[in-house]
């Protein structure tokens, strides 16, 4: 059974940093494609970001590019996001999914294309 546990979600000012975790078990992650999505309160679940874990190949929501990082240890299995010069509207829960390998990139960004989810940790920037 594969499950996901993110960590590392907390109270952060405007212009700070946090790093996220995602620890897998029951999958071994440089098969697959891992993605990062957020939903703040009364929104959608949204498309942050995603690592091809084999290649190392990312993709950012143009909304994160250039202040959030995907990374991971294939050691660990587990997939880090990096964010940095975080704003007010970064606040939200975040949430780390798994989708099968074969996925292309253009399909990254859509939540259908994950059959995995963590429970998500919350991220709270405040000024």
């Amino acid at each position: 059974q594969v499950q996901l546990v993110e960590s590392g979600g907390g109270l952060v000012q405007i212009g700070g940093s946090l790093r996220l975790s995602c620890a897998a078990s029951g999958r071994t992650l440089n098969r697959y494609i891992m993605g990062w999505f957020r939903q703040a309160p009364g929104k959608e679940r949204e498309f942050v970001a995603a690592i091809r874990v084999s290649a190392s190949t990312t993709y950012y929501a143009d909304s994160v590019k250039g202040r959030f990082t995907i990374s991971r240890d294939n050691a660990k299995n587990t997939v880090y996001l990096q964010m940095t010069s975080l704003k007010s509207e970064d606040t939200a829960v975040y949430y780390c999914a798994t989708a099968n390998g074969g996925t292309v990139l253009s399909q990254w960004q859509l939540r259908t294309s994950y059959d995995y989810w963590g429970q998500g940790t919350q991220v709270t920037v405040s000024s």
